[in-house]
């Protein structure tokens, strides 16, 4: 600018340097690019994790064609002390041996770490340009040996004091050893007003204090990225350092879009093309679904997808899906799994026997899945049962290998708790500040800290030090605080994955991850396999093995009953509301809408799974839904003008009774009644699925109001029909995604109708999962009539079991596992000792199970003793006196160790004792609810139980107390639901957000909670109560444990004593009485 010589700045962090660089990637480029440099190299510490994303940005300031260059690397920080390097590659071969280096140090270490030394550098050298830091000949002269004419020593002039005495010195070297300086700022951010930023950043990486960090701190704000005008100025008297940074992005010729993806080449039959052999196995899958021949409406549908499928080359990826759901299958036993989301609109998935959906029954989109227009790799989601899951991830390792497999990573970010936390500690505030702004958040997400919680908190804006804290933390909020792995999505290559992208140890034991998450690998367009774990699938198939045991049906995911009968039972449960413990049809939102919706077909689930999502409600679909539905409102079809079909929609929208709830319904909308292009309608569909974040759908108003109208559809029908579909912005599901689920909801209803003691017992034995805790569920599945027995060590297994005679009700009997840290192996040996017979005694158990002490009073705590004749102090004392193994003595002579002796008279525990006692062992109580022994104390204060709340009229003023089970604010947060439990049953309340900032507090932190508000009631029987006051009654759960109070004691003003609280009844578990809610954000 203004006539200075050109100038790219080489040595720029990101905040993907992890707590170093304080701006995002793309903040770096853009700010680069608006200074007018020639380009840009971002290297980060050890890591090419942002790179991706700086990319992104550079494309969006125009890439090559605008005259700005960026070059990608890695700033390498060695374990041997050899100073820091960074490395660009100047071409692909030199991008693969860069993440092959990294690749090394990372295996070399845990998680999260990099462990590299200067060899290592030199035995990857090739093609890499090399900027040095340090001012050791001795490096200097290694680097240029290894790579000659590709080494630059890294000059600054950092306003530090001594600038022109170390320009100097860094001249001499130069000539010294032939190696040119590159002129560079270090930039570690975008703008100088980012270094309050950074010094946080610091503070927090060495675990120290603003005020105790000193020189740890930079000396000034100068790390930042400076106009070539500035850099040529400060570097006057060494102008060639500011033309070799032009020099050195002269030879780079590489960019990420030559990294040339390759999808792995599965193996097929000698004779046989991959594109042949995905035929042959999609048509053999066709004549096992129709043995009579494939209809010819499957058959142009099979043709189309296979002409798309040759063209964009992607058999392999489809060859490698089915690879992997035909292995699940083939195990002993097999693993339950099945295909879901967009790829249920493939019939070749369907014939694969990958998704369980028929396409062309259902008239599912295609396009939705796959699409020449879009030009992106297809996404196959698989579910696989979650306690198995890792045995098809190790599979998938063992078939193609570490150096071709690896998760794709997911970036922890920054979120409004973590961020107070860090900050404030860095600032030096206290805990108590820090974690009591911190309880005022809702939830995990969120872009900034409203001063209104920083208000609740009782904390003062006016204070410098908490609008300081404020400040940073809005700043913090979204940056990268460390890597982690993908819930399950797989990248696979044919070459050597490593040269693509650097890979990481994971934290679990032999997982490896690759340094890109999603959003990177859609980028640069790389094809992933998701392997996803879904609890239900895992309770399913546990179902199964139940029913099989007990002699009650040989069953499988594809065989479950679905004659008129039991259907019409399965059904009438659901419209009831009765589906605690089922599959997406369970939570409060999903319980109210069900009597509402009242299904009785399989559709009827598609539409009710989908139905109670951001996307439809925020778009107002649901009423016009329901109304027409029950008959309130008639079912119309508006018509275009002639010569157009009149009935065209009723093809589009005749299932839902012309409302669209599903995005395949919005594309076809799109495509039918505005003329859109399927490459328009895919571009709606990707504006509807980034609406919330980036608003692209608007754009498309113009389009769809004015091609509905011009082919003759009234203006407000159109305008009626865009604002439907820009809710899908909010979230909503595609129709395949709908399908899949509600299959999946339709087996775990049966289930939990026809064998409710089965169901029950396998949703315990898979745990965690679902939406509701072990207590609810043992309570829903008594209210259904399965009688449910204590833990006992004569009759318990690790799992719960099932008990009773052949032809009788079925018992549920807990299991080990239900008491809080019983160690597996424990519950194993008294399992095999007890094939011996029963335990006649604590010492008898101890004798040949061999059990620690531990295990004994963690069983005695549990009360798990009552087949022996002993009560939980009865046996909490005998446990104590027994000891842990049989002296040589007694065991050669088999005579019990421990003599004859009447026991102390123990006072019983009284029944709020044992109630609090199971919780606090167990998370559950089969012998009385919390609330029963508070009833009366709240009945005086006109506090309601929950069944007498839900039976007063509509419009009922009332109070109601209660455990809370969950907390809700789903969308855009316009409500809280909360659900609270008694002894009596459920109550579902509704907060509105108006109501909620004055009592945020009580609403966020309550485990019993006392509501004020009025009770409403739909003409369906759905109840509610509208909130209006929240109250945390918390404290009276302490009374119920029966612990003394604690009164510190005092001193004289002249000493100084440390009062502690009396040990008495101080066992950790006593801090809790109940299990948290589980909230959902």
């Amino acid at each position: 600018m203004n006539g200075a010589p050109p100038f790219a700045e080489l040595v720029a962090a990101t905040n993907y340097s992890f707590l170093r660089g304080a701006s995002h990637p793309a903040e770096m480029v853009a700010r680069a690019h608006a200074l007018g440099m020639t380009g840009l190299g971002i290297a980060d510490r050890n890591t090419v994790a942002g790179v991706v994303r700086a990319h992104v940005a550079w494309r969006e300031v125009g890439g090559l064609a605008g005259g700005f260059r960026l070059a990608v690397g890695a700033r390498l920080a060695f374990a041997d002390g050899t100073p820091d390097v960074i490395a660009y590659p100047a071409t692909r071969h030199g991008w693969g041996r860069l993440t092959r280096l990294l690749t090394l140090g990372n295996r070399r270490t845990e998680k999260g770490d990099c462990r590299l030394t200067l060899p290592d550098l030199l035995d990857h050298a090739e093609d890499l340009l090399l900027i040095a830091t340090g001012r050791e000949q001795a490096l200097l002269d290694r680097l240029a040996e290894v790579r000659p004419g590709a080494v630059w020593l890294a000059t600054a002039m950092l306003r530090a004091g001594a600038d022109a005495r170390r320009l100097a010195g860094a001249q001499a070297l130069s000539a010294a050893t032939g190696v040119p300086l590159l002129a560079t700022n270090d930039a570690l951010y975008a703008r100088p007003e980012a270094r309050p930023l950074h010094d946080i950043l610091t503070s927090i990486r060495e675990g120290t204090t603003i005020a105790g960090a000193g020189r740890r701190l930079l000396a000034n704000a100068e790390r930042h990225l400076k106009a070539p005008a500035e850099m040529s100025r400060l570097f006057r008297s060494c102008p060639e350092a500011i033309c070799a940074t032009t020099d050195f992005l002269s030879r780079i010729d590489f960019t990420l879009d030559d990294l040339k993806y390759e999808y792995p080449h599965e193996s097929v039959p000698a004779g046989w093309e991959p594109q042949g052999w995905l035929e042959h196995l999609v048509q053999e899958g066709g004549r096992a679904r129709f043995p009579q021949g494939l209809p010819e409406t499957y058959r142009a549908v099979l043709n189309e997808e296979f002409k798309l499928i040759r063209k964009c080359n992607y058999a392999y990826y489809f060859l490698t899906v089915h690879d992997i759901v035909r292995h699940a299958r083939s195990l002993d036993p097999p693993i339950l799994c099945q295909g879901r989301g967009s790829a249920a609109n493939s019939l070749v998935c369907y014939f694969l026997d990958i998704t369980p959906i028929d396409p062309v029954r259902e008239k599912l989109l295609f396009s939705r899945f796959l699409s020449e227009a879009r030009d992106e790799p297809p996404d196959i989601d698989v579910d696989f049962e979650h306690e198995r899951r890792e045995e098809i991830m190790q599979y998938i390792y063992a078939r193609h290998g570490r150096e071709r497999a690896g998760i794709a990573a997911t970036v922890i970010h920054y979120r409004p708790r973590s961020a107070l936390r860090e900050v404030g500690k860095a600032l030096g505030l206290s805990e108590d500040v820090t974690a009591r702004l911190a309880s005022t958040i809702w939830g995990h997400w969120g872009d900034d800290v409203p001063e209104a919680r920083v208000a609740e908190a009782g904390l003062d804006m006016a204070n410098p030090a908490i609008a300081r804290l404020k400040a940073l933390v809005d700043q913090l909020l979204t940056f990268p605080r460390h890597l982690s792995q993908h819930v399950g999505g797989f990248v696979l290559t044919e070459g050597r994955l490593d040269e693509l992208v650097p890979i990481h140890n994971a934290a679990m034991p032999d997982r490896t991850f690759i340094e890109w998450d999603k959003a990177d690998i859609e980028a640069l367009r790389l094809m992933k396999v998701d392997v996803l774990a879904l609890g239900m699938l895992t309770c399913i198939r546990k179902s199964f093995d139940l029913l099989r045991r007990h002699g009650l049906g040989d069953h499988d995911l594809q065989n479950v009953p679905l004659e008129d009968e039991e259907q019409e039972k399965v059904y009438r449960m659901l419209q009831r509301g009765d589906s605690i413990g089922t599959f997406q049809v369970e939570s409060r939102a999903q319980i109210a809408m069900l009597p509402r919706l009242k299904p009785r077909e399989l559709y009827d689930l598609v539409i009710q799974v989908a139905i109670v999502r951001p996307g439809p409600i925020q778009g107002g679909m649901v009423h016009p839904y329901l109304r027409r539905r029950n008959g309130e409102e008639d079912v119309a079809f508006p018509s275009p003008a002639p010569p157009h079909d009149r009935n065209e929609l009723h093809e589009v929208l005749g299932k839902t009774l012309g409302v669209p709830l599903f995005q395949e319904q919005a594309m076809k909308l799109a495509i039918t009644a505005a003329g859109f292009s399927p490459t328009e309608a895919d571009g709606l569909r990707r504006a509807m699925a980034t609406f919330r974040n980036r608003g692209t759908v608007a754009p498309y108003r113009d389009r769809m109001v004015g091609g509905m109208t011009a082919r003759g559809y009234e203006r407000d029908f159109a305008e009626r029909c865009f604002e439907q579909i820009k809710g899908f912005g909010e979230y909503g599901f595609p129709e395949s995604h709908a399908q899949a689920f509600a299959w999946l909801a339709y087996v775990s209803s049966w289930l939990k109708c026809r064998h409710p003691a089965v169901f029950t017992c396998a949703l315990l034995n898979s745990q965690p999962m679902g939406f509701y805790a072990p207590a609810q569920l043992v309570r829903d599945a008594q209210e259904h009539g399965v009688e449910v027995r204590a833990v006992d060590v004569n009759a318990s297994h690790g799992d719960c079991t099932l008990e009773g005679p052949d032809g009788s009700p079925l018992a549920l009997r807990l299991g080990f596992a239900r008491i809080d840290g019983f160690r597996e192996n424990w519950a194993r040996e008294i399992v095999e000792a007890r094939r011996g017979g029963a335990f006649a005694s604590a010492e008898d158990l101890v004798r040949r199970a061999g059990l620690p002490s531990l295990a004994l009073r963690k069983l005695a705590d549990a009360d798990a003793f009552g087949s022996l004749a002993q009560s939980r102090r009865d046996a909490l004392w005998e446990v104590r006196r027994t000891p842990p193994t049989q002296l040589p003595l007694f065991a050669s002579a088999d005579a019990p160790e421990l003599g004859r002796e009447v026991g102390p008279r123990l006072p019983a525990m009284p029944l709020s004792e044992e109630v609090v006692a199971d919780y606090q062992t167990a998370r559950l109580s089969l012998k009385g609810h919390p609330m029963q022994f508070l009833r009366e104390s709240l009945a005086r204060e006109g506090v309601l139980a929950c069944a007498d709340a839900n039976a007063a009229p509509d419009g009922r003023k009332v109070r109601v107390a209660g455990v809370v089970l969950t907390r809700q604010r789903p969308g855009k947060g316009n409500a809280v639901f909360i659900t609270i439990e008694d002894e009596t049953g459920i109550v579902n309340a509704l907060l509105w957000s108006r109501d909620l900032e004055r009592q945020r507090r009580a609403v966020m932190i309550a485990r019993l909670m006392l509501i004020e508000g009025e009770i409403q009631k739909s003409k369906e029987g759905v109840v509610h109560l509208m909130a209006t006051r929240v109250i945390d009654r918390t404290a009276m759960l302490g009374g119920l444990a029966d612990q003394p109070q604690v009164i510190p004691q005092t001193s004289r003003g002249d000493e100084i004593r440390h009062p502690q609280r009396p040990r008495t009844h101080g066992h950790p578990r006593n801090v809790r009485i109940l299990p948290r809610s589980r909230d959902f954000h």
